[in-house]
């Protein structure tokens, strides 16, 4: 595959708002796969690092996600460069381009292929076994922390202090155990993953969360986007504040002059 047919495909998985270039470099490189740079806005990718196409697409789609990012942020990119927002825009890709087959979700089970059936198999281990069974751990210490600060009341104890030397553990931690309690967060969705379900204060966000954790996106995909929607009811709120604030100069502004029509209807009923 050479440096134009990759532009191509990468452009067929989505559009980009400022042109690129691809550049294979003929080259191995023990260090990295491929980089972008910035300033030129060039995907380079050490084409000799790679045994088969899937591969070397893989890294171009990462490399092109750095692309999109600069082109969200007018071109430039931070010093940080791997962000949660650049994970999200590099797993959409990678989800795009596995729906137009230029990328194999090679983590699918293949038939015939042991090592892909073993795979799969141990996911399942992991997923049940580990992540399921310590969600629910965690949650339930979440119940007990509730019945312990029911009984530190009882006896005339403070609960945090019961938390800071009793049981020696961070109150955050403690907090975050007893709302993924409260909140009957699924444990499916593991510890990690419930403790940042169980900082989202609202309800309808909180479900959507969990919901498209559980339909397999990445936790970085479901921040970015729990990020952007709190931006957008916080800049709707501002626009409805503004709006309130208009409306009301409106009515007091109609309030004065309804009175001095008044005053003028009140006068020229007198004189008559």
């Amino acid at each position: 595959m050479n440096q134009d047919a990759i532009k191509k495909k990468l452009l067929s998985i989505e559009d980009a708002s400022l042109d690129f270039s691809v550049v294979l470099t003929g080259k191995f490189s023990k260090k990295v796969n491929g980089l972008y740079k910035t300033d030129s806005r060039e995907i380079l990718l050490h084409n000799k690092n790679f045994k088969d196409d899937n591969l070397l697409m893989y890294t171009a789609i990462h490399e092109y996600a750095h692309h999109l990012h600069a082109c969200e942020r007018g071109g430039e990119l931070s010093s940080r460069a791997h962000t949660s927002e650049f994970w999200a825009i590099f797993h959409r890709l990678l989800e795009k381009a596995e729906k137009k087959e230029i990328y194999k979700d090679v983590f699918a089970a293949s038939e015939g292929n042991k090592a892909s059936q073993e795979l799969e198999k141990l996911t399942g281990t992991i997923r049940k076994k580990y992540l399921a069974e310590n969600g629910n751990l965690v949650k339930e210490l979440g119940r007990l922390l509730l019945k312990a600060q029911e009984l530190c009341m009882s006896i005339g104890g403070r609960y945090e202090d019961y938390i800071d030397r009793v049981l020696c553990i961070p109150r955050q931690a403690a907090n975050l155990a007893v709302k993924m309690h409260k909140y009957d967060l699924n444990p499916e969705t593991g510890a990690d993953n419930m403790k940042f379900l169980a900082g989202i204060s609202g309800e309808e966000t909180r479900q959507a969360a969990e919901k498209a954790l559980l339909a397999g996106k990445s936790p970085d995909t479901v921040k970015t986007a729990v990020r952007k929607n709190a931006v957008a009811e916080e800049d709707l709120i501002v626009t409805l504040e503004k709006e309130k604030l208009r409306l009301e100069r409106t009515i007091a502004s109609l309030k004065k002059r309804l009175e001095e029509v008044e005053m003028k209807m009140e006068k020229a009923g007198m004189s008559r």
